[in-house]
């Protein structure tokens, strides 16, 4: 089988891993526009060989990872180098544009849309994790506009590296995704803004960081040049969560003004009710595209 990775960054280089390791008569071919990340995957074994857009056709399943801007600009040149037996699926983590690009594309049988929710804050191909996937669940947009036999190929690839697998359709996975990623990104980023425009006149506030700043700030480490786009990509909806949120902020922040203790007790007694929730599911760290 002849595997292609076109970005090979943490999503992309992690599933290389993990179809190596399962079939290792597989010969993953890579691609990408930073030459360092081609050698750099070569020499770690994540892929055989560089390669380009004109030997696509030679491709069994090309999975696609990078920011979801250049999706929308390069899938339709993917599909329409590769045979009509090839699978192509991505990583991005908006999918409602993406999908009503793809919408009329002749070749559109040929594309899964997918959205693992697996990654770190980590990037490039040294980042890539072996096993990755295993225990995540990966969200299926549109599943029956892909040809059923390449629905079986990457399903089969899925369960086969551990994958947990939802079907939503793209717009309510956009609003959902916009409140427990989008948004936990941009408070991450914002904390780490705040933070560091104090540490501009008080030095030692990053000796008194204990564990918890560094987990919720732990997103902020992440690329600017992805998340830009899916902010734009999912503006609408990162906007209704944003009000929401602001919101719940500015409650909290006039019950401390009126030295309302109880109910900022109540508050937070209310919201220990997500322990239950999440009790039993399994942990995703946020897509690194």
């Amino acid at each position: 089988m002849n595997v292609f990775i076109i970005g090979i960054g943490l999503i992309g280089g992690s599933f290389a891993k993990d179809i190596k390791r399962i079939h290792p008569e597989t010969k993953v071919f890579g691609i990408d526009n930073n030459p360092a990340h081609l050698d750099e995957a070569i020499a770690m074994n994540i892929i055989d060989a560089k390669s380009s857009y004109d030997e696509l056709g030679k491709a069994d399943m090309v999975i696609v990872s990078i920011p979801v801007d250049v999706l929308v600009t390069e899938l339709p040149k993917i599909l329409d180098a590769v045979n009509d037996d090839c699978l192509v699926f991505d990583g991005g983590s908006t999918k409602s544009l993406i999908c009503k690009t793809l919408e009329d594309h002749p070749k559109r049988r040929n594309y899964l849309a997918c959205h693992p929710i697996a990654g770190t804050e980590f990037s490039g191909p040294s980042a890539a994790i072996e096993n990755l996937y295993e225990g995540k669940t990966n969200i299926i947009c549109e599943v029956e506009k892909t040809a059923f036999k390449l629905q079986e190929k990457a399903l089969e690839l899925f369960r086969q590296i551990g994958m947990r697998i939802r079907y939503m359709n793209p717009k309510a996975h956009d609003k959902h995704i916009a409140y427990v990623s989008h948004l936990s990104h941009i408070s991450s980023f914002m904390l780490g803004k705040t933070v560091i425009e104090k540490e501009k006149n008080e030095r030692d506030i990053f000796d008194m960081a204990g564990s918890g700043f560094e987990s919720t700030v732990r997103l902020a480490k992440s690329s600017p040049a992805m998340w830009t786009p899916i902010f734009e990509q999912n503006k609408d909806n990162v906007v209704e969560t944003l009000k929401e949120y602001i919101q719940n902020l500015q409650e909290f922040k006039a019950l401390l003004e009126k030295d309302d203790f109880k109910g900022v007790y109540n508050k937070m007694s209310d919201t220990n009710k997500i322990k239950e929730i999440l009790k039993g599911i399994p942990l995703n760290k946020e897509p690194r595209n």
